[in-house]
């Protein structure tokens, strides 16, 4: 990822939120990474860091191995501001009291500012903000004041009198604290004194010019899938490398409805070298009789390696591999940048890198959907591209439960291919983030005429987000959603029961696998 000028250093205690900071952070047009709050910083030290955010946390400060920062880290010129854990940790590290609450507050309080904090500057005096903590600051360190309260909360907001590090024990990056983008927005500019410089257009010459360092003469392979991430990721190494760019689209025998030659059409427009590849066979061979879906996922992923390898070797001399690796695909598969949970695994071509010794280029690797995407438009990419929902990489695999089987994929293609449809034709797909058939491991009675039927039970899936971190079922209107169940019924053989899923994530995830 190329770098801006300037930056905002995050470092994660584990909240559920850091990533939503990162967000707020980004949406000012101000370049930020998260790194784990134990981090080495010493690589930071050459780069332009305006300032830190410490991230709440799930941990109390009181607990022995607790999340703990050394004192010589405040010890900066730079500002700091620590949001709940955050702020706790800074309390005790400069010798406060702290107090473990009998409950933890959660949920929406009323702040009331005292003083005149430049953090809070364009702020009414009283206004909603969204707690969530389980301690509390009893008594401020020396050199600290407050600057916020509430009717249960002698302190809410602490800065030193320097001026050089504040605290919030409520959450700004929240849409349920009413003025916490303004909060943000202070202390990014009028405290830290960022520009706010981080655009598409200097992300993209930014990013250029190093992949142009980076790659020189050297030739590169993408794997491409038709989708907004790898396309983008293409017209990036385009500009920067030209005709060095093989791009290799493989059928895993788990695409949807006509997709091998639907996305071959749309990516010949890109003006890339194509290499189309149907492994159809190879992978279903493979995945018969494989219900687990971690399985499903690591035989599509070493399959499609494997595939990949005989591809790059027929073009000679490949040094690079390419991959279009967003934010959430890293934060989902690894306990990254802090002390949260693995989710899933997510399918890449990683291992590539270590089997064949290339050297990997993720230029969208520390990007969200939404960054994605207007990057994409600026690069003049085509909406059909721009505006496709997210697949993953194990495709329709993930969206059976239970075996995968050509049967099995038949019927889930063609209720997939009415679901879309009907979403265009009511002009709602462009209002979802994403929407799919499952096919579940269930069969239901039905009547169909006159005659008993015992066939498959599909759910219909349709979320709306921002990023992927988190979603909400989408609002399809009722009779919408009886067209679709209807056509789905009757036009697709096997088909005798349509459920719709209104689950949110979390706790639910998107996709069922």
């Amino acid at each position: 990822m190329a770098a801006a000028d300037e930056m905002i250093l995050i470092l994660d205690f584990g909240s559920q939120y850091t990533q939503l900071i990162a967000r707020r952070v980004r949406e000012e047009n101000i370049y930020c990474e998260i790194v784990p709050f134990n981090a080495d910083l010493a690589p930071y030290s050459k780069r332009n860091v305006k300032g830190y955010i410490l991230s709440g946390g799930p941990a109390s400060v009181k607990e022995p191995g607790s999340p703990r920062l050394e004192k010589s880290f405040f010890q900066t010129d730079k500002p700091v501001l620590g949001i709940c854990y955050g702020l706790q940790l800074i309390a005790d590290t400069f010798g406060g009291e702290l107090v473990r609450s009998e409950t933890r507050e959660y949920g929406q309080s009323q702040i009331n500012l005292g003083g005149n904090s430049p953090l809070f500057k364009n702020v009414e005096k009283s206004s909603r903000v969204w707690m969530s903590h389980g301690d509390s600051i009893k008594r401020l360190p020396s050199g600290f004041t407050a600057i916020a309260s509430t009717a249960t909360l002698p302190i809410a907001a602490a800065e030193s009198k320097d001026g050089k590090i504040f605290g919030l024990q409520f959450h700004p990056e929240v849409m349920h604290t009413v003025h916490g983008k303004q909060i943000l927005h202070n202390f990014l500019f009028d405290i830290c004194g960022c520009k706010g410089n981080w655009t598409t257009e200097s992300f993209i010459e930014s990013t250029v010019r190093d992949l142009r360092q980076k790659v020189g003469n050297g030739k590169v392979v993408l794997a491409i899938s038709g989708g907004v991430d790898s396309s983008v990721c293409a017209l990036l190494l385009k500009k920067a490398i030209g005709d060095n760019l093989y791009a290799i689209f493989v059928n895993n025998g788990v695409l949807r409805k006509n997709e091998f030659t639907d996305v071959q059409m749309m990516l010949s427009s890109l003006g890339i070298h194509l290499i189309a590849v149907d492994a159809s066979r190879r992978f279903l061979s493979q995945l018969a009789g494989v219900e687990d879906p971690e399985r499903k996922r690591k035989i599509i992923g070493n399959l499609f390696i494997d595939i990949f390898e005989e591809e790059a070797h027929k073009i000679g001399g490949v040094e690079y591999l390419a991959q279009g690796t967003l934010y959430p695909d890293v934060i989902e598969s690894v306990s990254f940048k802090g002390p949260s949970a693995t989710i899933k695994s997510h399918h890449n071509v990683g291992g590539l890198k270590e089997r064949m010794h290339l050297k990997l280029v993720e230029p969208l690797r520390e990007l969200f959907k939404d960054e994605v995407r207007r990057l994409g438009r600026q690069l003049g990419l085509e909406e059909k591209f721009v505006g496709r929902h997210p697949f993953p990489g194990p495709g329709l695999a993930v969206r059976i439960i239970g075996e995968v089987t050509e049967e099995r994929l038949a019927v889930l293609r063609e209720a997939d291919a009415v679901f879309i449809e009907e979403l265009h034709k009511n002009d709602l797909y462009d209002k979802i983030w994403q929407a799919f058939v499952v096919l579940l491991p269930v069969k239901s009675v039905g009547v169909m005429g006159d005659e008993r039927t015992y066939e498959n039970v599909i759910a219909l899936r349709a979320v709306t987000s921002t990023d992927g971190m988190t979603a909400d079922w989408a609002k399809i209107p009722h009779e919408v959603l009886a067209q679709i169940s209807s056509r789905i019924i009757n036009e697709v053989k096997g088909v005798n029961r349509v459920t719709y899923d209104i689950s949110s994530k979390p706790p639910a995830t998107i996709e069922w696998e």
